[in-house]
């Protein structure tokens, strides 16, 4: 379980944890809408939210969202969220068991000189690959988890970023249903 931060002093401490929530969905209009609503409407933070139809066959969809918040907050939102409609099943990754996530994001640097041939050699470390490249920019994808994503953009910050997009989160569990 990953821990965020702590607030408080003294022997009432509250932990802020983050975890990663798989919620699967009937594939229709408003569902999305009636999650974030959830989220907006008891003031919940949404750090990374992804959204794909996984059964074109059963009309579903998968929702990932990342979130943080006391232990007692995201017991609320998972309760909270099994309560909507169209929810048909909430699975909690991060408590679960073990589980692999990723994140894929495009950042632009524009530079020249010492500073393109630093940016090359950094997004060989990370194993980036140039997707676009022109005489004063590169565009660069890089895949892994939210902390390798973080720690290349902050290495790539000082040689000129000039826009970044992120995917958000995609996890599942590992192994097969059985082994859970």
């Amino acid at each position: 379980m990953n821990t965020k931060s702590v607030y408080g002093s003294g022997p009432e401490v509250t932990k802020i944890e983050v975890h990663t929530l798989a919620v699967l969905v009937d594939n229709e209009p408003g569902v999305l809408a009636k999650v974030i609503g959830l989220f907006s409407g008891r003031g919940y933070n949404i750090e990374s939210l992804t959204v794909a139809e996984t059964d074109h066959d059963q009309n579903r969809s998968r929702i990932t969202l990342v979130c943080s918040g006391t232990a007692a907050v995201i017991e609320q939102i998972k309760n909270q969220l099994g309560r909507i409609v169209p929810v048909r099943d909430v699975h909690d990754l991060t408590i679960e068991g073990p589980f692999v996530s990723r994140e894929l994001a495009l950042i632009k640097v524009c530079g020249q000189g010492e500073h393109r041939i630093e940016a090359l050699r950094i997004a060989d470390i990370f194993r980036a690959n140039v997707v676009d490249s022109t005489l004063h920019s590169f565009l660069f994808e890089v895949t892994g988890s939210t902390e390798k994503i973080d720690a290349f953009i902050n290495l790539m910050r000082p040689l000129g970023i000039e826009d970044v997009s992120r995917t958000g989160v995609a996890a599942m569990s590992r192994g097969s249903k059985s082994d859970i």
